[in-house]
């Protein structure tokens, strides 16, 4: 089958399948595949097991999905990252191999890949490039789950050119929104400083404590954006080669600390604990590629953060657990 890199894909009346539909990413995809026309089909992790799979096998040959977004992983920030390391690396495999080969075991028209921005490496030029992939060491603290992306990456890479199989894969930024986890330990940046800056206002605390010293960069995406970008490329794009997703514009964890702190209404000190540890220096990627298939980020930081708030103090649970399957 000879694949055209910005052949048009119909969605409409489709069966799509979104893997990892109760998590952050996988709910955005929901929101946004509700304005299509398809039929959404989707499954709990209590009765597939992704990590399963005869059960992954079994649930595609019946179902038989025509369009697949892998948006399940096993996921945490840096802490969770660094210590999960077996968890991560062995979940985020197993989920990747057995839905892409159940996806072409049972004929399905298109996937999608999503990975992380976490798979460059550490020292890579910025802005990120697509081609900087396998290029340098990568960041010890995320290596594992790093290299269960670049794992998946190539899996869809290697259907592709074997197959045939219309599989691409996209490389989101840093998500923040709905539905994330606001593990105290376990959770990413933004949902870690959401949580502390409020504890800290309902508390009346004095001062808290970011980890890290506070100068790396980060690019942040407000996950509906996200989901919509992955529904303009599942139309609109068809290449073996990765696209990034993000915003093209990043500012330090310092800066955006206070920016969480300013909407949550924290009033109080910032303070940076420099024992733990800080990560990547810089994290920007280059969006040039997708920008140049029609599509920006729409949504400020501002207001994301404002709507992201929003839906934490109407999150009654507060979300702890770090699976998105």
């Amino acid at each position: 089958m000879w694949l055209v890199a910005n052949a048009p894909f119909e969605l409409t009346g489709k069966t799509v399948y979104v893997a990892g539909h109760r998590g952050m990413v996988g709910s955005a995809l929901v929101r946004r595949l509700a304005r299509e026309d398809v039929k959404l089909v989707a499954v709990d992790r209590r009765e597939v097991d992704l990590c399963n799979q005869a059960a992954v096998f079994n649930w595609f040959a019946k179902t038989r999905p025509q369009v697949v977004f892998l948006a399940a992983a096993r996921v945490g920030g840096i802490v969770a990252n660094d210590t999960l390391r077996a968890e991560f690396i062995y979940e985020n495999i197993a989920i990747a191999a057995n839905v892409i080969h159940a996806a072409h075991q049972s004929g399905a028209e298109k996937l999608m890949f999503l990975g992380s921005s976490c798979i460059y490496p550490k020292l890579a030029a910025q802005p990120l490039r697509e081609d900087s992939v396998l290029t340098g060491p990568l960041e010890p603290t995320n290596e594992p789950y790093a290299i269960a992306k670049i794992a998946g990456i190539k899996m869809a890479e290697a259907y592709r050119s074997q197959y045939g199989c219309d599989f691409i894969s996209v490389m989101p930024t840093n998500l923040y929104g709905p539905g994330d986890n606001y593990h105290p330990e376990l959770s990413h940046v933004v949902a870690a400083l959401i949580r502390r800056f409020h504890e800290a206002k309902v508390a009346g605390a004095r001062s808290v404590a970011v980890w890290g010293t506070g100068t790396p960069r980060r690019e942040f995406l407000y996950v509906d954006d996200m989901a919509d970008a992955c529904v303009h490329l599942m139309k609109t794009y068809s290449g073996a080669e990765l696209i990034n997703i993000g915003t093209g514009e990043d500012i330090t964890i310092a800066e955006f600390a206070r920016s969480v702190a300013e909407v949550v209404g924290y009033i109080g000190e910032i303070t940076f604990d420099t024992s733990r540890p800080d990560g990547t220096p810089r994290k920007l990627l280059d969006v040039s590629r997708l920008a140049s298939l029609g599509w920006r980020a729409r949504t400020w930081l501002a207001d994301g953060m404002g709507q992201t708030y929003q839906a934490f103090l109407a999150t009654s649970d507060k979300r702890t657990e770090s699976c998105s399957c």
